[in-house]
């Protein structure tokens, strides 16, 4: 008998089976990896919305509990996916330079924005009015870290590499039963896969998709975050990750030339040097209508869960949600309001 069955190992799905392992507790993972948002994720983790200069909702308690959280992982896992990165957000008028002095004299915002303008000396990107500086900033290497992270589980023998297939599930006093494994909660971390979910269909989940470019830049030579009308990340060796794009009606996983188009005009408006596409790849975002995380227990079902939602900012917001998950089902916590899933109960029995 285990204690829990987990449903999906994107970011939410590892943030919640590491908060398992550290309590000792034992549990299965499926996962067919058919959902690619985690896959294809830039990993940014930045407290500060860039386009307003605001702080990213609870982004002071998620970097709290996220930064030591990824640090213990890496311990875990013998490898290095941290990787702090400055992030560095163009200007493109003296008014956006006023605006971001203002908001670093705000006493919520001034830990996490140099109140100084950092001039660009970098002639492959044009920055004639410099750039601010977001401090505390970095990148996961989401490709690494789910990639290993499921090698650490199959290692176990804590992962299969399977579809879940809804209609086998038995329920029974005390316990989920699913071919061959019996186990006492069951915790949904599918990501999109959630729309096909008979169980947790009922919730506004929305598909957003992302697409990012991959492209090759010899002589741009830039080691930071640059956060122009799309974000510039260097990935080493003269390679860059291009993006992200949002869209909503396309639900598929495939990349699309409007996409690539959009991705490239963007580039092209402040980037000054010559390089060449090298891929492009695309994920659909699991959001939210009211842009919060959908974490709490089924209406009917008892020790039935779902951790889903997390949006473009799942690095730091699935840690601090799989934490509000597992205090709940554990020592009976309140979930945070604003990513309870109760907050939908009257969509659940409007059902009938």
């Amino acid at each position: 008998m285990l204690d829990y069955l987990v449903i999906g190992l994107g970011l939410s799905g590892i943030s919640f089976c590491e908060t398992l392992d550290q309590h000792g507790k034992s549990f299965m993972v499926l996962s067919d990896h058919s959902q690619t948002s985690s896959v294809i994720a830039s990993g940014l983790y930045n407290p500060v919305i860039l386009n307003r200069f605001t702080l990213a909702w609870k982004a002071r308690e998620q970097l709290q509990l996220a930064m030591p959280f990824y640090s213990g992982l890496e311990r875990r896992l013998g490898l290095a996916f941290d990787l702090k990165i400055p992030v560095l957000r163009r200007f493109a008028s003296v008014a956006e330079q006023n605006l971001w002095f203002q908001a670093a004299d705000n006493r919520t915002l001034a830990p996490f924005l140099s109140p100084r303008v950092t001039a660009s000396h970098n002639p492959g990107i044009d920055a004639p009015f410099g750039y601010g500086e977001v401090l505390g900033t970095g990148r996961i290497d989401t490709r690494v870290l789910l990639k290993q992270y499921a090698a650490y589980l199959s290692a176990s023998g804590r992962l299969r590499g399977e579809t879940f297939l809804f209609k086998e599930l038995e329920m029974a006093t005390g316990q989920f039963q699913y071919r061959g494994l019996a186990a006492r909660k069951l915790v949904f971390a599918s990501g999109f896969g959630l729309k096909d979910n008979p169980w947790f269909n009922y919730l506004p989940l929305q598909g957003t998709k992302g697409e990012l470019l991959t492209i090759k830049a010899p002589a741009l030579q830039e080691s930071r975050i640059v956060k122009s009308s799309v974000f510039l990340i260097p990935l080493g060796c003269d390679h860059y990750s291009v993006g992200a794009t949002y869209s909503r009606g396309d639900t598929s996983n495939t990349p699309t030339v409007r996409a690539e188009t959009e991705l490239l005009s963007k580039l092209d408006s402040f980037v000054r040097c010559d390089y060449e596409v090298v891929s492009q790849h695309a994920g659909i975002r699991p959001t939210v209508s009211d842009r919060r995380p959908l974490v709490g227990e089924h209406p009917e079902h008892t020790n039935m869960f779902v951790l889903n939602g997390m949006g473009s900012r799942g690095v730091l917001v699935a840690p601090y949600a799989a934490q509000q998950l597992y205090g709940h089902i554990e020592q009976r916590q309140p979930v945070d309001p604003e990513m309870d899933i109760a907050r939908f109960v009257k969509k659940y029995t409007g059902k009938g």
